[in-house]
Parts: structure tokens; sequence; C-alpha cells
């Protein structure tokens, strides 16, 4: 039994939803998602109230029951709220920067980086060492911040690089002297 599944999801203020042909689409005052229900899976909204349902008992329907209730909530969020991630960056001479809508890293290689922004996805960088990426689709959202952080991860012995906000390095000692 799907736990996450079985959980009626609610429709916020200001958001439209439509299932027309198994392909949701869904319309808010920060744009529009658009996601395809897999087979088996069907979706009833009644009274502002989503509610997904499953065909039959079979372990790939069980899953993708879960998995499509949880995507159509962070739809409904992205279109309503939006998301947001904030990446810090550590270590003497690494900088961000904005220029038009490409954002510029100086992450201690012989070159800057030019990180374009996919559609959907907006930077900003209220100083140097801060970037916030913000946008309605979850998924791309995180795959834009998890690319930048690739590009410097940061390092455990002087905590150097690019950072999401509130993560923890775990330090390890250096090297000691030699007798």
């Amino acid at each position: 039994m799907s736990r996450v599944g079985n959980n009626p999801i609610g429709i916020p203020s200001g958001v439209e939803i439509k299932n027309l042909d198994s392909e949701v689409t869904v319309k808010g005052p920060k744009g529009e998602l658009k996601h395809s229900l897999p087979n088996g899976i069907s979706l009833n909204i009644e009274n502002n109230i989503v509610a997904v349902s499953r065909a039959g008992e079979s372990k790939k329907e069980k899953s993708l029951h879960g998995l499509t209730r949880a995507l159509i909530s962070n739809m409904l969020l992205g279109v309503s709220d939006g998301y947001k991630k904030t990446l810090k960056i550590e270590g003497v001479g690494f900088r961000a920067e904005l220029m038009k809508e490409k954002l510029h890293l100086s992450l201690g290689y012989s070159h800057s980086i030019v990180f374009l922004p996919p559609v959907g996805i907006e930077f900003k960088t209220p100083n140097q060492t801060t970037i916030e990426i913000s946008g309605i689709d979850k998924q791309l959202v995180g795959e834009v911040s998890s690319k930048i952080r690739s590009m410097r991860k940061p390092e455990p012995y002087k905590g150097k690089g690019v950072r999401y906000d509130g993560e923890h390095i775990r330090r390890k000692a250096g090297k000691t002297a030699a007798k």
C-alpha cells in the first residue's frame, strides 16, 4: 500500500490543473508545467483536491503511484511559490558574477567559467560569494545547482569550493611534519 500515493493534494489558490489524454497541465501565477501520466495511473480532480489512483497492484504500478503523486505535488508548489537553492562559494579569489543573464564563475582555474541558464531558471548574486538559483521546476533547479557545484566541489582540507547553503563538509587533518 502506497502511503505517499494515497494522500490527497490540495490545490493552492490561483492554480489551475487540467488532465487531458493522460497529460497533466498545471498553470499558476509563476508559469505552466506539464507531465504525462504513466500507464495504469489516473487522476481525479474534485473540490480543489487532487487524488492519484492506480489501476492494479503490480510492483511497477505501486512505485509509479507514489512517484506521480509527488511529481504533481511539486508541480503545484512550483507554479504557485517556486523553488530556490542557494550556493555558497568559499576560497581566496573565488567569486561569482552575473553579466546580463550569464553567470561568470572564477573558481581557481586559469579561465573563468561562463554558465548559461536553461529556460525557466533565473540566477541572482546578492554578493560575490552567493548564488541563488530559482525556478518553477524542482528537478531543473536541483540539476542546475548540482552542475554548478560539480565545477569545484568543496575539498575536505581547507573547505574551498562551491557548496549548498547549510551543507556541512567533513574536514580532514593535513599531513603532519616529518621527524
